[in-house]
């Protein structure tokens, strides 16, 4: 795996032989999702299918983020409750990985629900010399851990003041917020320190230490949470007296014109209105098979030629069922495919083999070979089952009824070329047969 803290990759060895254990910065619930969010849902989600197709026990814990400065906006915006909103934000969360095929996570735990927890490092960290309070708020303070920004490897003395941290009752500007102060009209818990609400980065270093204890194998999360949230996390854990995290895998954002796909730059494509222009198993492709490091720059012409590319594998699955019937997953995936996925998750690699895979699987159809069709059948769903990609899993059951029309369609069209190709052969245009043979093959 790459390993961000490392900036290479390095061979995984887990923590306790046998399992894996994972935390990902999951939703922060002021609005409904996009389609960025869930390419990082997305991309751990086949991290952790590989790992379980690996033998490994895999305990995943993605958390939510149900209070912080975003929440409480939306809650003046809308004069709606707090709560409200990221409860129904939530459930829209949960409907997006569901939609696209995202197995649930071990424990998904709340922020409000962990400030015991918080509560409990804070004390630890006071005590530590390593965060103070002021005016009822706690700090931690950033030049008493000398490997603050080990992970973004940045100069404390070149960073600017965290603008919307403000500097009122710290030691210094740099200093980050643990816990804030009590504001009228905003929610608020008991503390030692007087009422008040979590920071965002006291969130998740509490709920990792509650869920994978003091060590743990990977943490994940986008790009954007490098700096400042994932170094405070680490710069709060290990003061705290944790190792915490052992490998830190970043992946990618979705863009629009070059820009990170943002609910603040209005340009971000929710999920909810996604699945109703393409089927959530092509947006699934579309998301999950790029490599996870890479960027995806969001366009319909992608995304059609995502469905065309799915289309092509789909077809292949329904041609072998249809003469066969239904032909179980091999047990283990071609062994190229393995090697791919085990060079830092190399999807578009392992792509690539199941592509080639269909092409000889259509040969061997074409040649009528049905013995190795169907060989090659279980070795495209063992594949794409860890891609959560398996047109014939249960799971997508209702996905080809929402194709009929487009399956009819397709039908027509493979039989108009295939007339083509008998009346080029009836005029004994042979160079024309051979290359509608050819093409017919290749698809």
């Amino acid at each position: 795996l790459y390993d961000t803290s490392a900036r290479q990759i390095r061979d995984f060895t887990p923590l306790t032989p046998g399992c894996v254990s994972i935390y990902l910065c999951g939703a922060t619930v002021q609005a409904a999702p996009h389609i960025g969010h869930i390419r990082s849902g997305l991309n751990f989600d086949i991290m952790r299918r590989w790992f379980t197709y690996r033998g490994y026990e895999v305990t995943f814990v993605r958390n939510v983020t149900d209070i912080d400065d975003k929440i409480i906006a939306k809650s003046a915006e809308q004069n709606r409750p707090w709560w409200s909103i990221g409860y129904d934000n939530e459930r829209a969360f949960t409907d997006g990985y569901t939609a696209l095929g995202c197995l649930p996570p071990t424990y998904e735990p709340r922020a409000t629900g962990h400030v015991t927890e918080m509560v409990e490092m804070m004390r630890g960290l006071i005590e530590r010399g390593h965060a103070y309070e002021s005016d009822g708020s706690v700090y931690f303070d950033v030049r008493s851990w000398p490997s603050y920004l080990e992970l973004s490897r940045q100069d404390l003395d070149e960073m600017r003041q965290p603008a919307e941290e403000g500097i009122s009752g710290k030691r210094d500007p740099r200093d980050f917020a643990m816990w804030k102060a009590a504001k009228p009209g905003e929610p608020d818990w008991e503390t030692p320190w007087g009422r008040g609400r979590p920071g965002w980065h006291l969130e998740c270093s509490a709920m990792a230490h509650k869920y994978l204890g003091s060590a743990f194998d990977i943490h994940g999360g986008g790009l954007d949470l490098i700096f400042p949230h994932h170094e405070n996390e680490i710069a709060q854990a290990k003061a705290y007296g944790d190792e915490f995290a052992r490998y830190w895998v970043h992946n990618a954002w979705v863009t629009m014109s070059g820009e990170k796909m943002s609910k603040s730059l209005g340009n971000s494509v929710l999920v909810s209105e996604m699945v109703k222009q393409w089927r959530p198993i092509v947006l699934r492709y579309y998301l999950g098979t790029p490599h996870y490091r890479s960027t995806i720059e969001y366009s319909e012409e992608a995304l059609r030629e995502a469905e065309s590319a799915f289309a092509r594998i789909e077809g292949f699955v329904q041609r072998v069922v249809e003469k066969a019937g239904v032909v179980e997953p091999s047990a283990e995936v071609p062994l190229a495919f393995a090697e791919a996925m085990d060079d830092d998750l190399g999807v578009p690699q392992a792509l690539a083999v199941v592509h080639t895979t269909v092409r000889q699987g259509n040969s061997a159809l074409a040649a009528d070979d049905k013995e190795a069709a169907v060989a090659r059948l279980a070795e495209v769903r063992a594949m794409l089952g860890v891609l959560g990609l398996d047109p014939l899993d249960e799971r997508w059951a209702g996905e080809t009824d929402r194709g009929d029309d487009l399956h009819g369609v397709v039908d027509t069209l493979v039989r108009m070329v295939l007339d083509q190709r008998e009346a080029a052969r009836s005029r004994k245009d042979w160079a024309t047969a051979d290359a509608i043979r050819d093409q017919l093959n290749q698809s």
